[in-house]
């Protein structure tokens, strides 16, 4: 098949372009002018100024860009920085209508002269952190240069207020070879650049105020400038709320349901040592946060400090209650300040009474004085009504002997058919009678002792189980006290409480 016409012209005009095209790209050569003529005789050792005696101007500015990271631990800031540092260099200047019209140039730092700024607390393996880009040249001498970097600098963490603090982390920076006399850096605002500041998720900013300082040492007649940037951050608090205050309150708070459980249970003294246990894991965590520095003790770890002796108390209380709910009248026996504080006073203030029973302080002073009646009467009875819990009234009617003794044991005894009183007054009948009562009286006192012993027994150990459920419950108002208002004290104290 062969070409038309159409086809052939097309195919040379497509030829004869390629033929005149260039065989390099055409730059215009104002530019590279303009840098042999600037930089033919420009010497990068030579600080820029017109008359030597005067200082050269550096305005130094700041833009934060995002806050990386604030380590406690090592005490350390770590951000995303951009430094804004402008002056005039006298030997890069042109006439912009000499040169084509062009005002502005790009040139790396390395190949003019430029401030040796640098970060006085900076923790970088490098030391300066910056990234050297080109310097904006403008036909007048202006020189812009914007260098970006990552700056580590040292911060003094304040703990006291953990995690309800605000923190003011330094970044000063100054000439590192020249003094005031030589190099004057200047603020170009009060405040510095957050425009384009990128939230953290744990630290709020507040400000990044920034002041010149001109200090004058002994050894130097000459000031030096430096320019300090404080930036000012508040932490975030609803991740510590979530995650260690409130697990810190609830596991306090089990702490009162172990008051609630009865002795018998058995699980008492085990819920109050795995709370405990529990807390010390969170105190741990809490630590683990933390500069290990002794200049302050963070409120947290006050207050988780201030649980865990709650808690610890709680576990002595607990072996304490445990003890008194398990004492018998066979193995101890109560004393008289125990019975009057435990079983008296202390059900009275709070409000705690036995079934059927109602303890009033008139009730108590009432008890007090029947008891001592009680002790005196005992105390003047004989021995037989003692034994046999009986008046002594036969004692008025009858003269004390053997006779009398005979007497009022017939009352008690049934006697044969046909034998009176007087047969056993008999001398025969009488040693009789009376070995039958010695065996009697002492079969009677061996019966009512031990009757009398288990009843004694079973009101002392009553009465060391009620003793033991007024501890609990006085354990448990004391601790809920303790509890709830280390609780406020440490929230209200806080400079501030929620930050979202």
């Amino acid at each position: 098949m062969s070409d038309t016409p159409a086809t052939s012209h097309l195919g040379a005009l497509f030829c004869c372009v390629l033929l005149c095209l260039p065989k390099g790209t055409v730059q215009g050569p104002h530019e590279k002018r303009i840098l042999n003529d600037l930089l033919k005789n420009y010497n990068v050792l030579e600080r820029p100024v017109a008359n030597e005696s005067e200082p050269l101007v550096v305005s130094f500015g700041l833009t934060l860009q995002q806050i990386i990271d604030v380590d406690e631990k090592n005490q350390l800031l770590i951000t995303n920085v951009w430094l804004n540092l402008e002056w005039n260099d006298v030997n890069l200047r042109w006439n912009a209508s000499e040169y084509g019209g062009v005002q502005d140039l790009r040139i790396p730092p390395k190949n003019i002269w430029k401030p040796d700024v640098l970060m006085y607390n900076s923790a970088d393996e490098k030391f300066d952190s910056t990234y050297p880009t080109n310097v904006v040249l403008k036909n007048n001498g202006s020189c812009l240069y914007v260098p970006p970097g990552i700056f580590k600098s040292t911060c003094k963490i304040d703990i006291t207020w953990f995690p309800f603090d605000d923190q003011e982390c330094k970044m000063k920076f100054g000439s590192w070879t020249y003094d005031g006399w030589q190099l004057d850096l200047i603020l170009p605002s009060d405040e510095g650049d957050a425009s384009n500041f990128i939230p953290n998720g744990e630290w709020t900013l507040l400000g990044i105020p920034g002041k010149r300082n001109e200090l004058s040492y002994a050894c130097c007649p000459q000031p030096y400038i430096d320019i300090t940037y404080s930036v000012r951050i508040r932490r975030r608090t609803l991740y510590y709320l979530h995650n260690l205050v409130l697990p810190g309150i609830l596991i306090s708070t089990m702490v009162l349901l172990a008051f609630t459980l009865p002795p018998d249970s058995g699980e008492k003294l085990t819920l109050g040592v795995t709370i405990l246990l529990s807390l010390t894991v969170f105190h741990n965590l809490v630590a683990e946060t933390l500069p290990q520095v002794s200049d302050a003790m963070p409120v947290l770890g006050t207050y988780f400090n201030c649980i865990m002796f709650m808690v610890a108390s709680s576990v002595v209380s607990t072996v304490l209650i445990l003890n008194y709910h398990h004492r018998s009248g066979e193995t101890h026996e109560m004393a008289p300040w125990v019975r009057s504080v435990f079983l008296q006073w202390m059900p009275w203030l709070l409000r705690m009474s036995r079934p059927g029973e109602k303890i009033t302080r008139k009730n108590i002073i009432m008890n007090n004085k029947m008891k001592e009646l009680e002790l005196k009467e005992r105390s003047s009875k004989s021995l037989l009504a003692n034994v046999l819990d009986m008046d002594d009234d036969y004692r008025g009617g009858l003269a004390p002997g053997p006779l009398t003794l005979a007497a009022n044991s017939a009352n008690y005894t049934r006697l044969p058919p046909g034998q009176s009183v007087d047969d056993l007054a008999a001398p025969g009948c009488l040693a009789g009678c009376a070995r039958e009562l010695q065996l009697i009286l002492r079969e009677l006192r061996t019966v009512t002792d031990r009757l009398r012993q288990d009843d004694e027994e079973a009101v002392v150990t009553s009465d060391w189980k009620f003793a033991a459920m007024v501890v609990d419950r006085l354990c448990l108002i004391v601790f809920t006290l303790f509890t709830v208002v280390a609780t406020v004290a440490v929230l209200l104290s806080a400079p501030h409480i929620i930050v979202p």
